[in-house]
């Protein structure tokens, strides 16, 4: 075996593991470059240029944890490229500084590259090239600096340590309303139950110096400020968009689509009663208005009549009572469909809008947890005694007979009994199994002062 041989099975591939290492600054700065990139994207597209923020009245807490993992990834890949860019850099003069001994011109390796003793490594971008990309990167990881800081939350006889980025604003108010005292403070109960060694109240003041000699407890404030000021704004236009747009669309749909439609189609052949209640009350009245003739023209009010005026006279006011009624069956038909495409809208409103859906249900969880124990029990109270109390069944009979009305159905007194005696028993024994498995887990003191209004 000749010389050239020899080194291009020895040399060859010190030389290619060389020439791999001196590429490696570029490759980890390229990297990290990248991935401050893809963070900066980010904010641009999902939050107008501003970095990820722990809430946000615009996304869930869920999909903030999405946001909040993905950036996480890419902050460890930025951090982890730059160990390598700094340790790649700080070995490579020394690399240099021993060269390797030359290969031959006639040497060469499987790829038909063919070494030089001049083949040495070249940067592909210059030295300003590389000051603007480590800017760069340099303020992207400014941004999350503050925020991947972590806060300690002192507890009874326990210090737990937790990233802000990770903790969401539901966790953060079930685990402090599951803690709340029943004289409206909070409290952490130790994970093994037993007591601490100082006395409870000395830790909470100990705690509340020390938040309060937070250099950045005042931006806190003003950040939860704003987030409760901009979630209230958003669930209360929400709320009303939920009752104002199906209004809005069942009289619109029932004047410009339903009722044309009914008028053109089906009110001739419609009849004037559409259920036998309909017709009872239509009798009744025209009853009632031939005794009242005969009334009057006896004590003298009103002229006596011949048969024949008087037949003139009831038959007008039978074609007038017949016209009420046929409005009626007509708008109770129109009503039906309506009512769908209120529905309709309704759904849509909901399925379009589920970034404020979350925002309500966090406003009125906030809204209940806000409550004092006392508040809570009169709530309660008031709602069961409305619904299910003793003087309950005659609400639902009106709620009933206005929903048959509404729809034009005959009213049936079967149901009705049958639905009083069920419906609010099942609705009392929903109550009392949310008071028992959940009211009482997350505020006792509300259920013993329930009990104790109640009594």
């Amino acid at each position: 075996m000749n010389f050239s041989n020899r080194s291009r099975g020895i040399l060859a591939p010190l030389y290619n593991l060389h020439r791999w290492y001196c590429k490696t600054p570029e490759r980890a700065l390229d990297a990290a470059y990248l991935a401050a990139q893809q963070i900066e994207q980010i904010e641009q597209r999902y939050f107008d240029g501003q970095p990820i923020p722990m809430r946000s009245a615009q996304y869930t807490s869920l999909e903030l944890g999405q946001f909040r993992a993905e950036v996480d990834r890419l902050l460890n890949n930025i951090r982890g490229r730059l160990a390598e860019f700094n340790a790649s850099r700080s070995t490579l003069n020394f690399l240099n500084e021993r060269s390797l001994p030359a290969i031959p011109l006639e040497a060469s390796d499987a790829s038909g590259y063919e070494y030089s003793p001049d083949d040495r490594y070249t940067p592909d971008y210059d030295f300003a090239e590389i000051l603007d990309h480590l800017r760069f990167i340099d303020a992207v990881l400014k941004r999350y600096r503050d925020l991947d800081r972590p806060i300690t939350i002192t507890t009874n006889s326990i210090s737990t340590t937790a990233f802000a980025s990770l903790d969401s604003p539901n966790e953060i108010r079930a685990s402090e309303s599951f803690n709340r005292r029943p004289d409206g403070g909070k409290e952490m109960e130790s994970l093994s139950g037993s007591a601490s060694l100082l006395p409870r109240s000395i830790l909470r003041t100990l705690d509340r110096i020390r938040r309060e000699l937070d250099p950045e407890a005042e931006e806190d404030v003003v950040a939860k400020f704003r987030d409760s000021k901009s979630k209230t704004v958003i669930s209360l236009k929400f709320i009303l968009t939920l009752i104002l747009i199906p209004l809005l669309v069942h009289q619109v749909s029932k004047n410009l689509i339903v009722k044309p439609i009914y008028e053109k189609f089906w009110a001739e052949k419609t009849s004037v009663f559409i259920n036998y209640d309909f017709e009872e009350e239509a009798f009744s009245e025209l009853h009632h208005y031939e005794e009242m003739l005969q009334f009057q023209a006896m004590i003298g009010r009103a002229p006596a009549l011949s048969e024949e005026e008087r037949e003139k006279v009831v038959q007008e006011k039978a074609l007038e009572i017949a016209e009420e009624f046929e409005a009626r069956s007509g708008n109770a038909v129109e009503n039906i469909f309506a009512d769908l495409f209120s529905f309709f809208a309704f759904c849509i409103v909901l399925i379009v809008s589920r970034h404020e859906v979350e925002i309500v249900k966090s406003f009125i969880d906030d809204l209940v947890y806000g409550l004092s124990d006392s508040a809570k029990a009169f709530i309660i109270i008031l709602f069961t005694d409305i619904f299910v109390g003793y003087h309950s069944p005659h609400g639902w009979e009106v709620v009933l007979e206005g929903i048959f009305n509404h729809f034009g159905l005959a009213e049936n007194r079967q149901f009705n009994f049958l639905f009083i005696a069920t419906f609010p028993v099942i609705l009392d024994t929903v109550m009392k199994y949310w008071i028992f498995r959940y009211l009482n887990r997350i505020s006792p003191s509300a259920v013993a002062t329930y009990r104790n209004m109640n009594e």
